[in-house]
């Protein structure tokens, strides 16, 4: 049973800083004096009448925020509540597509009721994509979607490709170009930016477009949008064809060293960082015992065996490397 807590008017007046203002669902009645202006005091988990200075309930749940704002651009930075903000979504909804069958997952049909809220989603979601810009947004991120897959991109990288896209799609670079050309050199171009090591190459191919043109389009919307690429380190290449291809650090210290002489003989300028990188892993290799092919550095490099083939000649011939084949295998001496 609950007891009469009798609070004189002071306490209340001075308790008002933890007092929360009675909300408009709140329709608690004092069973003493029927008062209907209750206060929540947050302070000491009850709910008092205003009137008598009854204890209605003493188990009051804050259901608010701890924190407070006093604008909307604080509000939003400390609200939780809702999805992530994200730029891979085309807009602030689900990305889920309505489909033409009256039926669910399971293959059960739909209530007429539900039939015809489908039937009203699914019309507006034909309303947006007749638009040319909306739909360019939706296949562009849907395809920006598919190459980070292919490629194992990070989130953060997911994020930037996505935010470039927009301010392409924006400044209106998209026009004269095929949705595939502009998202695989967005793509490359947030590799760039967030320092994660994917090759022209490989965005071209999973891509499905030549080098060339992934190359021709990310240079033409890097300059039109003023985005400063940092250039990619030599190293960065050998480390991660050496981790791919499963060889010891041995040999990653060993071709750092070889890079190290190349740049002082001027050997790298004027040269794919792929096939230089592949060409120095290969000597590297051979040096330190753990051989690998000049084809399966090829497959890892994606560049040919003509390519790493000629790049290694030039190496030994600049570097002093001598070459000499015994019973099949390399064996090189500095």
């Amino acid at each position: 049973m609950k007891a009469i807590s009798r609070i004189k008017e002071s306490e209340v007046i001075q308790s008002e800083m933890f007092l929360a203002p009675r909300r408009e669902s709140e329709n608690k009645v004092c069973s003493q004096c029927g008062g209907k202006r209750p206060i929540r005091n947050y302070q000491r988990a009850e709910l008092i009448c205003t009137h008598c200075g009854y204890v209605i309930t003493d188990h009051v749940m804050d259901q608010g925020p701890e924190w407070r704002a006093f604008n909307k651009e604080d509000k939003d930075k400390k609200v939780r509540t809702g999805p992530p903000p994200t730029f891979t979504l085309h807009d602030k909804g689900l990305s889920t597509s309505i489909d033409w069958r009256d039926h669910d997952i399971r293959g059960k049909n739909f209530s007429p009721q539900s039939r015809a809220q489908i039937y009203r989603l699914r019309q507006w979601q034909r309303f947006k994509l007749r638009k040319g810009s909306e739909r360019s947004l939706i296949l562009g991120l849907a395809e920006l979607k598919r190459l980070a897959s292919f490629l194992g991109l990070p989130e953060n990288v997911r994020e930037t490709a996505a935010l470039i896209y927009r301010q392409v799609r924006k400044k209106q670079l998209i026009m004269g170009r095929t949705i595939e050309e502009t998202a695989g050199a967005v793509v490359y171009i947030a590799c760039r930016k967030c320092k994660v090591l994917r090759t022209l190459n490989e965005v071209a191919e999973v891509s499905g477009l030549s080098k060339e043109e992934v190359s021709y389009s990310y240079r033409a919307i890097a300059r039109k949008l003023f985005i400063h690429l940092p250039s990619v380190s030599l190293t960065d290449y050998i480390s991660r064809f050496a981790s791919e291809l499963k060889l010891s650090g041995e040999v990653e210290f060993q071709a750092t060293e070889i890079l190290k002489k190349a740049r002082q003989k001027g050997c790298i300028s004027g040269r794919s960082y792929s096939g230089m990188a592949a060409a120095i892993i290969y000597i590297a290799a051979v040096l330190c015992g753990q051989r690998r092919t000049q084809l399966q550095i090829a497959k890892v490099a994606k560049v040919t065996e003509v390519t790493v083939r000629n790049r290694y000649k030039e190496l030994c011939e600049k570097l002093g490397i001598k070459r000499t084949i015994i019973m099949g295998d390399l064996i090189e001496q500095i």
